[in-house]
C-alpha cells in the first residue's frame, strides 16, 4: 500500500483535449518525492529541445509534494514549473494556500499540461473525475472575479481556483500563477506560459486525502507546531514578513531605487509593524497552519484596495517601496492589489519599474515614451498607472512586459547597466554585497536571481542555529565572506532548500531538518534519511541543470549584474563592492563541489550515474 500519494499524475493535452493519467511506480516517488522534484523530471523528459516557451509544445507543471494535504503546517503548498519565457531555461516557484492540498484531495499527484487549446479553457477537476470546460467568458477577467464566476458556475463556493489574470492573457513575461487570490507562484513567468496555453483557471474540489502510514505520529507533530509557534514565530504570526526595515536599511541589506543607493530613509513606512498600524485589518493563514502570517489590508483612499486580495509582504514592500523610492504605504498595498488581480510577480514587475525609473531619470526614456509620466523615483501615481500599462500591453508597459532584460535592449543606449537580473530574472529583496553566499546563489541558481533556496549569510553571522549544525555548519562566517568554506555552506543550504521545495514545505515555519525527516517517514512509511533529502537536492539541482544546458545557457549566464562590484551611492556598502575576481573563483569552485565540469558547469557522467539519473545523459551536449 502507498502512503501520502495516489501514484496518479493527470496528463492533460489541450491541443487535442486528451486527459490521461501516469501511474510512474513506487520508485518514482522515492526518487522525486513530489514538487521541483516532479517539475524537474517531466521537463526533461518530455520537453523538446529548443521549443518556444510560448509554444504549444511547452510543458507546464504543477505538483504537490508526498507530504501536501497532511494536517501539518506548511503542507497546503505545490509547485509550478516550466520552461520560462524569461530565462530560456528551467523555471519553478512554489505557493502556498489550499490548492495543492485541494488537488491531492481530488486525488492527484500533479497535474503535466501540454498543447494550446484554440480558445479559452479551464480545467475542472473533482475527486477523481476531469473535465475542459469552456473559459472564453472568463477572459479578460481579473482574478477574484474569475473565481467568483467559476464557484457560481459549479455551485461550491469552497472550490479551489488557480489561475491567470491579463497579465497572464497577455503573456507579460513575468506573470505568475495566482491561487486564493493572494497566492502566487511568482518567478520565471509561468502564469505567461498558462496565458498562452489559453489555460483560464484549474478549479479543484476533493474530499480524500492519502493515508499516512502513522497518522498518530503526523498528528502530534502538527499539535507540536500548534503549542509552540509563539515562541518560535510570534514575530511571523503578528506582522508577517517585513517586520524592522529600518534595521534592515541601516546595514544596506534594504534595496533603494534599483539597488543603487543603499539607505532609504523613510523604510518605518513602509515595515510591516506600520502596516499593521495603519492600513492592516487581520491576518490569514495557509492550509493547516496555525501561524497565519498573511497580512489583510484595506485601504479606502485615495485607493479602493480590497481585502480580499491579502497584503503586501516584504518582497513586495521593497519592491514598489524603497527599490522604487516610493514611501507611500498606500500605493505599495494598491500595486499589490494589481498585481494580484492581473497575476503579475510583484519582484520582477517591481524590478523592472526601478529600471524603467532609472533609465527616466538617465534620460534613456522621455515624456513621450511614457505618455507623459513622469516615471522618477518616488512617483507612485506613475508607478501605478505603469503597472496597468504593463499588464495590458499598452505603449511603453508593452515594452516592460518583456522584462527588464529584454527591455534594455529594446530601449539600447547602455540601458542594460539598469537592468538588475539574473538570466532574465530580476533580484529579489536582499543585497548580494551585504550576503556574499547569497549572492552566489543568485548567480548559479538555474532559475535566474531566487532569494528562496539560497543562503542568507546574516542568519549565521552573530550565531549559527541548530538548523545549519545539522548541516555541519558549527561557526559564524561574516556575511561577505566568500570563501570556500561559504561556497560549501551555500551548496548544503542549497540542497536543503531544494529536498524542501521537493515535499514542498514552507520554509518560514520553524521546522529543522530532522523533522523535515520525521515527517516524511510518519507520512510515506520510507524509512528516510538527511542524507537521503540532501542528495534528492542535489539531483534535481542537476537535473535543472542539465535542461539550461540543453537549452543553451552556460557558465556565462552565471554572472551578476556589474551594479553589484561597486558600491552603493551612500549607506553601510557604499565601501563594500564585490570582488568580480572572488565571485568567479567561488561559482568553479561550486561547479567542483557538484561534481559538474569546473569550467563550463555540465554535470558528468559520474555526477548523473551517482544520483540515479543517467538517462539525464542524453539531454547533454556530446562529450
Amino acid at each position: 500500500m502507498t502512503y501520502g500519494y495516489w501514484n496518479k499524475i493527470l496528463k492533460v493535452d489541450l491541443s487535442n483535449q486528451h486527459i490521461g493519467v501516469d501511474e510512474p511506480g513506487d520508485i518514482f516517488y522515492r526518487r522525486y518525492f513530489g514538487g521541483a522534484g516532479v517539475v524537474a523530471y517531466y521537463l526533461l523528459k518530455e520537453l523538446p529541445r529548443g521549443v518556444d516557451a510560448f509554444g504549444p509544445d511547452n510543458v507546464l507543471v504543477f505538483a504537490p509534494g508526498v507530504l501536501t494535504g497532511q494536517p501539518l503546517g506548511g503542507a497546503g503548498r505545490n509547485c509550478v514549473g516550466t520552461k520560462s519565457p524569461l530565462t530560456g531555461g528551467a523555471a519553478k516557484s512554489e505557493v502556498g494556500g489550499f490548492w495543492g492540498a485541494e488537488l491531492k484531495r481530488a486525488g492527484y499527484d500533479a497535474i503535466v499540461i501540454t498543447g494550446r487549446s484554440e480558445h479559452p479553457v479551464y480545467l475542472w477537476i473533482h475527486d477523481g473525475e476531469v473535465e475542459i470546460r469552456d473559459a472564453s467568458h472568463l477572459w479578460g477577467q481579473n482574478t477574484k472575479e474569475t473565481q467568483e464566476m467559476i464557484r457560481s458556475e459549479l455551485g461550491d463556493r469552497l472550490i479551489r481556483v488557480a489561475q491567470v489574470g491579463p497579465g497572464g492573457e497577455n503573456r507579460v513575461r513575468f506573470a505568475c500563477v495566482i491561487n486564493d487570490l493572494k497566492e502566487a507562484a511568482g518567478r520565471g513567468g509561468t502564469g505567461a506560459v498558462m496565458g498562452s496555453k489559453n489555460l483560464k483557471a484549474i478549479a479543484v474540489r476533493g474530499h480524500q486525502t492519502p493515508e499516512a502510514a502513522d497518522p498518530v505520529k503526523v498528528r502530534e507533530m502538527g499539535k507540536w507546531l500548534a503549542a509552540n509557534y509563539e515562541k518560535l514565530a510570534l514575530a511571523m504570526h503578528e506582522y508577517g514578513t517585513g517586520v524592522a526595515l529600518q534595521g534592515s536599511t541601516l546595514t544596506g541589506n534594504l534595496p533603494t531605487r534599483n539597488f543603487r543607493d543603499g539607505y532609504f530613509a523613510a523604510a518605518e513606512q513602509i515595515s510591516a509593524e506600520t502596516v499593521k498600524e495603519t492600513i492592516g485589518v487581520g491576518m490569514e493563514g495557509c492550509y493547516a497552519c496555525p501561524i497565519r502570517c498573511k497580512k489583510v489590508v484595506k485601504v479606502d483612499d485615495p485607493y479602493n484596495v480590497d481585502p480580499a486580495y491579502g497584503g503586501p509582504e516584504y518582497e513586495t514592500l521593497a519592491s514598489f517601496g524603497s527599490n522604487c523610492g516610493i514611501s507611500d504605504l498606500k500605493a505599495v498595498a494598491m500595486a499589490n492589489q494589481l498585481c494580484n488581480a492581473y497575476s503579475l510577480d510583484t519582484i520582477s514587475a517591481g524590478g523592472t519599474m526601478a529600471f524603467a525609473m532609472e533609465c527616466f531619470e538617465n534620460g534613456l526614456l522621455t515624456l513621450e515614451d511614457t505618455e507623459g509620466l513622469e516615471l522618477r523615483f518616488g512617483n507612485a501615481p506613475a508607478m501605478l498607472k505603469m503597472l496597468e500599462m504593463i499588464a495590458r500591453r499598452r505603449g511603453l508597459g508593452d515594452v516592460l512586459a518583456e522584462g527588464s532584460r529584454i527591455a534594455a535592449r529594446r530601449i539600447g543606449l547602455d540601458a542594460d547597466r539598469y537592468s538588475l537580473q539574473v538570466k532574465g530574472v530580476e533580484f529579489g529583496m536582499h543585497e548580494p554585497r551585504l550576503k556574499r553566499g547569497l549572492g552566489l546563489g543568485y548567480a548559479v541558481a538555474a532559475v535566474g536571481a531566487d532569494h528562496g533556496t539560497g543562503f542568507h549569510d546574516t542568519m549565521a553571522e552573530q550565531r549559527v542555529g541548530e538548523g545549519l549544525k545539522t548541516l555541519g555548519i558549527l561557526e559564524p562566517m561574516r556575511a561577505d565572506d566568500l570563501s570556500y568554506r561559504k561556497v560549501g555552506v551555500f551548496a548544503r543550504v542549497h540542497q536543503l532548500a531544494i529536498a524542501r521545495d521537493c515535499l514542498v514545505m514552507c520554509t518560514f515555519l520553524p521546522w529543522n531538518a530532522q523533522q523535515l525527516v520525521d515527517m516524511t517517514v510518519a507520512v510515506t512509511g520510507w524509512k528516510t534519511s538527511l542524507w537521503e533529502l540532501m542528495l534528492l537536492g542535489e539531483r534535481v539541482i542537476t537535473m535543472n541543470r542539465a535542461l539550461n544546458v540543453r537549452e543553451g545557457l552556460t557558465a556565462d549566464d552565471d554572472r551578476l549584474p556589474e551594479r553589484f562590484f561597486t558600491g552603493t551611492t551612500e549607506g553601510a556598502l557604499s565601501n563594500k563592492p564585490m570582488n568580480r575576481e572572488e565571485v568567479e573563483r567561488a561559482k568553479h569552485a561550486y561547479y567542483r563541489l557538484m561534481g559538474w565540469d569546473p569550467e563550463t558547469g555540465v554535470p558528468t557522467p559520474e555526477k548523473l550515474g551517482e544520483l540515479a539519473i543517467e538517462w539525464v545523459e542524453e539531454a547533454l551536449p556530446s562529450r
